[in-house]
Order: C-alpha cells, then structure tokens, then sequence
C-alpha cells in the first residue's frame, strides 16, 4: 500500500499500488469548479491517467490551472490536427503563434481560398470528434520505434528533432488513426473539449480556447494588424533562412553553420533599427521617442541601439528611464493582496514625469532622479540634462504607450514603439514555442545574473507580472507606430546554457517546480550555443553579460 496525501481535502489515505489518480479524487470526493484535469504528483505535472507507485502529495486541478489549461489547448490543437489531416489530406496544418485569444494556423499546401464553407466543415469534424469523446492514447516507445512511427506518418521534422534528444524511450499520442506528440500531457478524452471555436483569421483559421480566468468563454476576436504583421515578417525570415523548426537549428548548431544564422539575425536587426531611425528623421517634428514593451522584451538595448541610429542620423539622443520616476515605496499602490503593484502607472509619479518632460521640451535645463529600488526612493545626484535642438528624448518604459503616461505632450512630436519577443522558430509544424516562455527564460537568467534572484524567485513572481502586462501594457500596444521582434531565432541555443543550471536548483517541494520540469524539458529540445559567438551589441548581452552597453 501507498500513502497519499490529497491536498485539495488535506486528508491522508493508503492506496494500493498503480492506482490511477482518476480513482484517488473519486474517492477522495475531490470538487472542483470545472472537471478535473489531470494533478500535480509531488510537485510534477500528471496526466488524469497517471497510477502512483511512490508514497505522494497530489494537488488536483482544472482547466483554470495554467497546466490545465495547456492541457486543453494541445488536445483541441490534435484535434484540428485530425480534421485537417483526414479532410485535407496533402495539406499540412501549421500552428504558428499566439493572437487575439487563440492560436493562429495557416493551411501548407492549401492553394485555394479559405472560405467560410470550408471553416464550418473543419469544426463540424471536430465537434464530431468531441461527441465520440475518443480517448487520447499515450504510447511509450523505444526511440528508434518511436522515430520509425514519425516517419511512417509523414513527420519528418519530429523523428529529426528526436534524434538530438538521447533518450531510450520517447512517448506518442494517438487519436484514432493518427498520432502526434505536442510536447506535454493530453486530456483523457476528446470529451472534455466542450467550448471552441475555429474562425477565419488573415489568410488563415484561427484555433479559438477559453478564457483562462473564465473558462466557460471565448473571448472576442480582436485584429491586431500590426502585430500580425511583424510574426508574418519574421516568420518568412525563418523560413528563408531555412530554421523554421528547432531541429533546422540544431543542424545548423552540429554542422558549424550556426555562426552564419547568427550573423544574419543580428545584422537584419539592425537593419530594422536603422529603417526605424530614417523613419523618426524622414518624419520630421519627431522630438520624443516612446519604447515601451513588457518583462525581459530588451527595451533597454533597443533604447541604446535605436540611440545610436539616431546619432547617424544627426541627432543627439537623451534618455530617460521612466522606471526612475517611480512613487517613494511608502506611496505606492498596493494590489488586491496587499503588495506594492510596480506594474500600474499609479506607482509612477505623473506629475514629476510631465513636468520634467515639459522643461525639457522647453530647453531648460533639468535635474534627473535614479531610482534607488534597495531604499525604494528616487536619488537625487549631479544628473542634469538640457535639450539642444538637436536633441531627441528616448523614452523607455512599460507604459510608454499608454496616453496618460505623456498626457501634457502633444501627440504629433512622439513617435513610439512596442517592443516584444516573438518568437518566430517553432518546435515543429503544430508546436510553437510561446512568447512568454522565451521572455520567461530571459527573466531567469538575467534575474539570477545581476540581481542574485533564483529561478524560483523570478517563477513565482511571473504570472503576477503577467497579470500586469494583460493590464498594463498589451491594451496599448497597437498604439505603436512599428513593433519591433527583440526575439533571435537561434537565442535559445545560447540561453540554455544559463537556464538550466538555474532551473534545476528549484527544489522538489515547492509547486513552481513543474514549471521548472517544464521549461527543463522544453530546453532539451536545442543543442548548446556556445554565447562567444554573438556580438558585444546583441540584445542577448543584456541578459546573458558582456554586453558593450552600460545598463
């Protein structure tokens, strides 16, 4: 017998070996708001299948978990992957990115339009698929067999991808006739996807899921142009680079061209700067640029890079943090639990910023403060700016695009920009890697690097700022007049290397451990970068060190 420790009921009974959790939350009376998902065993992420054979504390969850809602999300995506696959059987689905509150997929190989016929017939399937409520299967593999399995199915990129991946055993799903694996648990069943929904989106469908805080909705479908706009571009750059897929950059990284991929990432970005740059000068009247972005997008080194564009372009950049003018820690505001909230644009001191702003606008000469985050107070040295007319204001802040930030300015002399890192590389064709993972494991490295905080600091700190930039930052960010991509195609290579040794001191018995297994996982996937290899300028220096900038 096992000893188990339900935590959702804080009670402590004796199962029988290989009893699977499903049958421990039956008799535990186990009540969730919403089916029950899948738990964590021990702090790790476990399917609703899962039989124990170790004593265990076991903590079940929803769909309103982050783990159950990544659940849903990759057994909705095989199912779109099923549809697509029997309705369409030359076309290949590729699910791309993140936006307007579902997953973006384009049709490969699909040479007509996409009308809204064709849309209904794919989710008819797979609401067809959900009433049979068919099981997802989860098979355990050798690896060669596993990749044997791949290629038999026309998966190419995955039997590839596995191949730098030394394990003896690799697991596959399987729905029906067709197999797949989205790098993470499945629901039991079909059966427990009861809200979706599949639209029309640009020049392709778009994958819709309910809302994490409210999972009996879908949330509305929003065009984001702008932002649409910048994924397309540099997702046509992976492929024109030819690393698309993770395992096209692991190619590179093994055969010694990596150094290449490299060279042209970094100088396409700063082409970009430059365009944006000759962009501010052709305008004309341009007297302040806003940067904003949210946690770990590199607003810092686009600041001073775009700084240095200016200058070739005749100006003489100024710039200003706005994270210097925060309120005095005793005055700032306090979210619903009580803790200081730095992520609203109350902690920061509106009429000291515009004021300052005003003077400057009017060539005065002004003294700048430097926000002391140990004393939680603004510190007051020999600072002291004054614009010439040839001066420009770099401005970078996560509200910088929000009006309230520079309510006094008129509009027509700002010129702002958002600043993200979209992550244009994909696992393979049905598994992109999100935006926040790769700002998260920016956050890791660069907190445990210079402000001494360990992974588990920066993971239990994470979705309250996420929360924020849901709040804060993302309402404003087609704002913008451009958005700029800070991701790197090959960074992740080059992140790892930091990450993991972080990663793995999160101890076993504090819940943020599964996030660190996952992101442990996930790292596994890309062959080692070695960092000499990127420039002294790259936005990776900001968080890896040895950057040319002063930060």
């Amino acid at each position: 017998m096992i000893k188990v420790q339900c935590l959702n009921t804080q009670h402590e009974t004796e199962y029988p070996h290989g009893t699977p959790i499903s049958e421990i939350a039956q008799k535990e009376g186990v009540k969730l708001k919403y089916p029950i998902l899948g738990a964590l065993v021990n702090n790790k992420v476990r399917d609703y299948t899962y039989r124990i054979h170790k004593p265990c504390q076991v903590l079940f969850f929803d769909i309103t978990s982050p783990y159950g809602a990544d659940m849903y999300r990759r057994s909705l995506c095989f199912v779109l992957f099923k549809v697509v696959s029997d309705m369409l059987p030359n076309v290949q689905l590729r699910i791309l990115h993140s936006i307007s509150g579902g997953k973006y997929c384009r049709l490969s190989g699909y040479n007509e339009e996409i009308t809204d016929s064709l849309v209904a017939r794919i989710k008819a399937g797979m609401q067809t698929l959900v009433e049979r409520n068919v099981p997802f299967k989860r098979i355990e593999l050798q690896t060669p067999q596993a990749l044997e399995e791949y290629a038999r199915h026309g998966m190419d990129e995955k039997a590839r991808l596995f191949q730098y991946r030394k394990r003896l055993y690799t697991s596959i799903y399987a729905l029906d006739d067709k197999i797949n694996y989205y790098y993470g648990f499945l629901l039991p069943s079909t059966g427990y996807l009861t809200l979706f929904d599949i639209e029309k989106y640009e020049d392709g469908l778009l994958l819709k899921m309910p809302m994490p805080k409210r999972p009996e909705t879908l949330s509305a479908t929003h065009y984001n142009p702008k932002l649409f706009a910048v994924y397309k571009l540099y997702r046509d750059v992976a492929m024109r680079m030819g690393v698309p897929y993770v395992m096209d950059l692991n190619v590179k990284t093994v055969s010694g061209e990596i150094a290449d991929v490299i060279r042209i990432a970094e100088a396409a970005q700063e082409n970009r700067f430059a365009e944006i740059a000759k962009e501010i000068h052709d305008r004309g009247g341009v007297k302040m640029v806003m940067i904003s972005g949210p946690s770990s997008s590199g607003k810092t080194t686009t600041c001073k890079r775009i700084s240095v564009q200016l200058a070739l372009q005749g100006y003489r950049p100024v710039q200003v943090s706005v994270d210097d003018f925060f309120l005095e820690r005793e005055q700032t505001p306090r979210d619903k639990n009580g803790e200081y909230d730095f992520e609203t644009i109350e902690a920061i001191d509106l009429p000291l910023f515009n004021q300052t702003l005003q003077q400057l606008m009017e060539g005065k000469e002004v003294p700048l403060p430097t926000f002391d985050f140990t004393q939680g107070k603004k510190v007051w040295g020999d600072k002291k700016v004054q614009m010439q007319d040839d001066s420009i204001l770099i401005i970078e802040g996560i509200h910088c695009l929000n009006p309230k930030l520079t309510a006094s300015i008129p509009d027509e002399v700002k010129y702002k920009i958002f600043v993200s890192a979209l992550t244009c590389i994909s696992i393979d064709s049905q598994n992109p890697i999100p935006t926040t993972d790769n700002r998260l494991i920016r956050r890791i490295v660069r907190d445990h690097k210079y402000r001494g905080y360990s992974a588990l600091d920066t993971l239990r700190r994470w979705q309250s700022v996420r929360n924020g930039e849901a709040k804060n930052i993302f309402p404003y960010q087609e704002n913008a007049d451009v958005m700029v991509n800070s991701a790197l195609i090959f960074e992740l290579g080059i992140l790892k290397q930091y990450a993991v040794p972080v990663l793995r001191e999160v101890p076993e018995t504090v819940p943020e451990y599964a996030e660190a297994c996952r992101l442990l996982k996930f790292l596994s996937y890309f062959k080692t970068i070695p960092p000499e290899k990127i420039p002294g300028t790259s936005i990776l220096r900001e968080f890896v060190g040895g950057s040319q900038f002063s930060y």
